[in-house]
C-alpha cells in the first residue's frame, strides 16, 4: 500500500465506486500481514516512502516465497537482497515473469511501476572490481526507489589517475556512494575532491588484517574529509536507500 493506492481507495469510496465492505477488504492487510514466521509491513510505504525489503540470509525458500507473494498481493514492488543464485533458481518457478535477478548484486527486483521516471543522479564508485557486488546492490536499490544512477568501477587509490580522469563526471552527481574494501581510503580521497554528500560503504574484501571489513570501516569513520557518512560493512542496500533520500531532496529544492 502506497499513498497513491490509498488515495484511490478513498476517492473510489467517496464517489461510491467501492462499497465500505470492498474498501475494508482492500485495507485488510494494513498495517501488516501476519504470516506466522513474519509480519509483513504493508504500511511502510505510507510511513517512509519505500516498501519493506527482504533480507534473504537466514530465511528458507518457503519463507521468502510467502513474503514475496504477500507483497505482490498488496501491490508493492519487491526488492530481495543477498539472494544467492542457487536460491533464486529454487524460487524462480513461483515468481512473476517480469522478475529481474542481478547475479552480481544478488538482488531480486519485481517492479510494480515499470515506467516510473527516475530523477537526479547518484554516482556509485567502487575501489576495486571485487567491490562491485556491493556497488551494484546500492545501484539496484536506488534505481528501484526512483533515482538515476551511474557506476564507476575499479578506480581505487592504487592507481589514483583512474579516479582523477573521471572527476568531471563525478561532479555532476547530487550524491556520491564510495564502496571500498582493503584499507577503505578511497572515501577520504573522494571527500577531499568533491562538494557533494558522500556515503561510504566498507566491504569485507581484503587480506587477513582487513578483519572482514573492520579496517575499512574504521578508516571511513575516522576520515578527516568532511561530508562523509558511513554505513555498515557490505551494506549496499543501506547506502542506496540513504543516497536516494538525499537525491530526491534536490527535486523539491529545484521546484521552490
Amino acid at each position: 500500500m502506497n499513498p497513491h493506492d490509498l488515495k484511490k481507495i478513498l476517492d473510489d469510496l467517496h464517489h461510491q465506486k467501492l462499497t465500505p465492505k470492498q474498501a475494508m477488504k482492500k485495507l485488510a492487510t494494513l498495517p501488516y500481514e501476519n504470516l506466522g514466521f513474519a509480519k509483513v509491513d504493508h504500511h511502510r510505504s505510507l510511513r517512509i516512502g519505500m516498501p519493506e525489503v527482504i533480507y534473504c540470509p537466514g530465511k528458507t525458500i518457503f519463507q521468502i516465497k510467502k513474503i514475496i507473494q504477500s507483497m505482490n498481493r498488496a501491490g508493492h514492488s519487491v526488492l530481495a537482497t543477498k539472494l544467492s543464485k542457487d536460491n533464486f533458481r529454487k524460487l524462480k518457478p513461483s515468481l512473476p515473469k517480469f522478475s529481474e535477478y542481478n547475479e552480481v548484486a544478488q538482488t531480486l527486483v519485481i517492479k510494480k511501476n515499470k515506467h516510473r521516471k527516475r530523477t537526479g543522479l547518484i554516482t556509485i564508485i567502487s575501489a576495486g572490481t571485487s567491490d562491485i557486488p556491493i556497488a551494484e546492490e546500492a545501484s539496484v536499490t536506488a534505481q528501484l526507489l526512483g533515482s538515476k544512477t551511474e557506476t564507476l568501477f575499479d578506480v581505487g587509490i592504487a592507481g589514483i589517475h583512474r579516479l582523477l580522469d573521471n572527476l568531471e563526471q563525478i561532479h555532476k552527481a547530487r550524491v556520491v556512494i564510495v564502496v571500498a574494501g582493503m584499507e577503505g581510503a578511497l572515501a577520504s580521497v573522494v571527500g577531499g575532491l568533491v562538494d557533494k554528500p558522500i556515503i561510504a560503504v566498507p566491504t569485507s574484501i581484503g587480506y587477513g588484517t582487513s578483519f572482514g571489513g573492520v579496517s575499512a570501516l574504521l578508516t571511513m569513520l575516522n576520515s578527516c574529509a568532511p561530508g562523509i557518512a558511513v554505513v555498515n560493512i557490505d551494506n549496499g542496500f543501506g547506502a542506496g536507500s540513504m543516497a536516494h533520500r538525499i537525491n530526491i531532496l534536490g527535486d523539491s529544492i529545484e521546484t521552490e
